[in-house]
């Protein structure tokens, strides 16, 4: 009975979690209960020691400090003002306006890295604006819903850095080697949406030659020019003092929080209001992460006590398969969870019993953490419980169906899977940018 209590333990996680039971109130009850079944009351005097470790994180400092980035960028009108400026400068051409998106959702996921700001934010802006000129309903929430999710593999990222916590790599070596993979997205998605509009061209209109002359009376290029300066100095300040070895991830992130303040006071945005909404709302993000985070280490506590990653790690290795397929098995599991459950739940209950087996097998850490980044990102896309998706309902009009924005998403998840095999069959995409920084 005791071999088989770490799997009924994690049946009951996942029963309690598809019925609707709060994360962080089910791991931490969860592992209460089966840790006193299991341990005694000794338990007890574990959990603490694991929750100070966690609590005592620097590395997760970080995670605070760009959720105010994030925040404080999309209070300061950022996020609209490129939006607009982009929407116009690629207007001329076949399905122009959802490729501006794609940009967008890049600079902003550089910029800020906060899923909901960015959808939301797009949501309002740019699909009563595609919807207007003539843009195919499920090609325009498509692209909003697949570019809001970028911020999830381009750095600065906090899935990525929790996964270096999780995983043990650093999170300057994901950061860099989240570059060439993200900017390969980018390019699948903006690639499909102009084969798609060359062949569909009802579907994706460009802007008339009486308004694009206007638009270009009015100063354009300036216009873009104030537009991507401010996010293109933010990433060159964070990103760069990552990689030149200046600073640490966490204290980059203190860089990019600062450098959002000042944004906003360029901007002409900045109240000591909106500062304190900036905090609050940091503040409950933080608390939701942490308190998960505590949960799934007490979780985790249980667990591996019990010998449930043996169990599971037992049963992997005495598969007949080669540790190609395993991988293979253990993707296909990380894409199929994130149909029900959303990334933190994921990266802190699933991450740490898979990724010691992958490590088993010889795979190389930083590769396999950047793989489990771009299955995480898939998780915001897939319907049912797809935040993305809910997100962009939440500000869609209301002659959007759920089934056009669920039918748009398809093609993306696609190219997000031909992203990941793209990684897999050619490792150099996720490994060679950092060795030559580095010299790792």
């Amino acid at each position: 009975m005791m071999e088989a209590l770490p799997l009924i333990m994690f049946g009951v996680l996942t029963l309690l979690l598809m019925v609707g039971f709060p994360v962080a109130f089910t791991l931490l009850g969860t592992s209460l209960v089966f840790g006193i079944i299991g341990f005694g009351w000794d338990f007890f005097n574990l959990l603490p020691m694991r929750i100070w470790g966690t609590m005592t994180n620097q590395t997760l400092l970080a995670v605070p400090l760009f959720i105010f980035m994030g925040v404080m960028l999309e209070r300061s009108g950022l996020a609209e003002d490129l939006l607009e400026t982009m929407a116009l400068l690629f207007g001329r051409m076949c399905g122009g306006l959802a490729v501006s998106v794609v940009i967008v959702g890049m600079l902003l996921g550089a910029s800020t890295g906060i899923v909901g700001a960015t959808v939301v934010t797009m949501g309002l802006i740019s699909l009563p604006t595609m919807l207007r000129r003539g843009y195919q309903t499920e090609l325009a929430t498509g692209v909003i819903s697949a570019s809001g999710t970028l911020g999830q593999i381009i750095p600065p990222s906090i899935v990525l850095v929790l996964l270096g916590d999780i995983i043990g790599v650093s999170v300057g070596d994901l950061f860099m080697g989240a570059v060439i993979p993200g900017m390969l997205l980018v390019g699948l998605y903006c690639v499909y949406i102009i084969i798609y509009s060359h062949f569909n061209k009802a579907c994706a209109p460009t802007i008339p030659d009486e308004e694009w002359n206007e638009i270009l009376a009015a100063g354009l290029w300036r216009r873009v020019f104030k537009a991507l300066v401010p996010p293109l100095l933010l990433m060159t300040c964070v990103l760069g003092s990552i990689f030149a070895g200046v600073a640490s991830p966490t204290e980059a992130a203190a860089v990019g929080a600062a450098g959002a303040v000042v944004l906003s006071m360029v901007n002409r945005r900045f109240t000591f209001g909106r500062l304190r909404e900036t905090m609050m709302t940091t503040t409950v993000l933080t608390s939701m992460v942490f308190i998960i985070l505590v949960g799934a280490g007490a979780f985790g506590l249980v667990f591996r006590g019990l010998g449930g990653d043996h169990v599971i790690r037992d049963y992997i290795t005495h598969l007949a398969f080669g540790k190609w397929t395993v991988m293979l098995i253990v993707m296909t599991i990380i894409f199929v969870i994130g149909f029900f459950l959303d990334f933190i739940e994921i990266t802190f209950i699933h991450i740490p019993v898979l990724a010691p087996i992958m490590h088993d097998f010889g795979f190389n850490p930083l590769w396999f953490a950047i793989l489990f980044a771009i299955n995480l990102q898939t998780s915001f896309m897939t319907p049912p419980f797809g935040f993305s998706l809910f997100f962009l309902k939440g500000v869609a009009p209301p002659y959007v169906r759920t089934g056009q924005i669920y039918k748009g998403i398809i093609p993306f998840v696609l190219l997000q899977l031909l992203g990941m095999g793209l990684v897999i069959i050619f490792p150099e995409l996720a490994t060679w940018l950092p060795s030559v920084v580095f010299g790792e």
